[in-house]
């Protein structure tokens, strides 16, 4: 006898077992979509579905959505950064270096041409979608492949000319540095004379 039900799709079925297995860890997030699950009877899944589409609209149509992709990008990673240091396991902390490697590689190349990015509806959703391949907690999430890929073979081939440039800087900042003390102490010192002559005018 044959069955009149549809066949499951295999890749949904995959893309559904590994959303389950993301919300079963143990963070913030799993824990209040717990709480939500408990009182309304609504699987997790599906609140966590629901919630990443009206998060969705809101970067495309949402007023501070600019805000809303910087925190989504920057607070849990922090989190999640803080809890691998304090971690006594060492490969978490490289994972999150490269994906702050890559944060600030993006926020640097993003700063020239926002201006004119910012201007497409979907950027800040696109934007948003970016940062969270960058952070999946998959083996080979975003920040691991433009690291591999691309930023560290470009640090490794001109390794020696930025240390040259920092050196230059550095020095620079220094002789700055010690420059603006040394006008600031005399500058006091002027003042403290300055004050001294008055109060001997005053006295005399």
């Amino acid at each position: 006898m044959t069955s009149n039900s549809s066949p499951q799709n295999p890749s949904a079925t995959t893309w559904m077992g590994k959303l389950d297995a993301l919300l079963a860890e143990k963070n913030f997030i799993t824990d209040g979509l717990d709480k939500i699950e408990q009182k309304t009877n609504v699987k997790k899944r599906y609140v966590a579905l629901a919630f990443s589409t009206v998060i969705a609209i809101y970067l495309i149509v949402g007023y501070g959505a600019s805000l809303l992709c910087n925190v989504i990008g920057f607070v849990y990673p922090a989190y999640i950064s803080v809890k691998a240091i304090e971690s006594a396991d060492k490969n978490d902390d490289t994972e999150w270096l490269m994906y702050w490697v890559v944060f600030a590689t993006f926020s640097v190349c993003e700063f020239f041409s926002d201006i004119f990015l910012s201007w497409f509806p979907f950027y800040f959703l696109a934007k948003c979608v970016f940062l969270l391949w960058c952070m999946a907690p998959i083996a080979n999430n975003g920040s691991k492949i433009l690291y591999t890929k691309l930023i560290r073979p470009f640090i490794l081939r001109n390794e020696t000319k930025i240390d040259d440039v920092l050196d230059v800087v550095h020095l620079k900042g220094k002789q700055f540095a010690e420059d603006a003390a040394k006008d600031v102490k005399d500058a006091a010192a002027s003042v403290a004379a300055a004050v001294v002559t008055e109060s001997l005018k005053k006295d005399e």
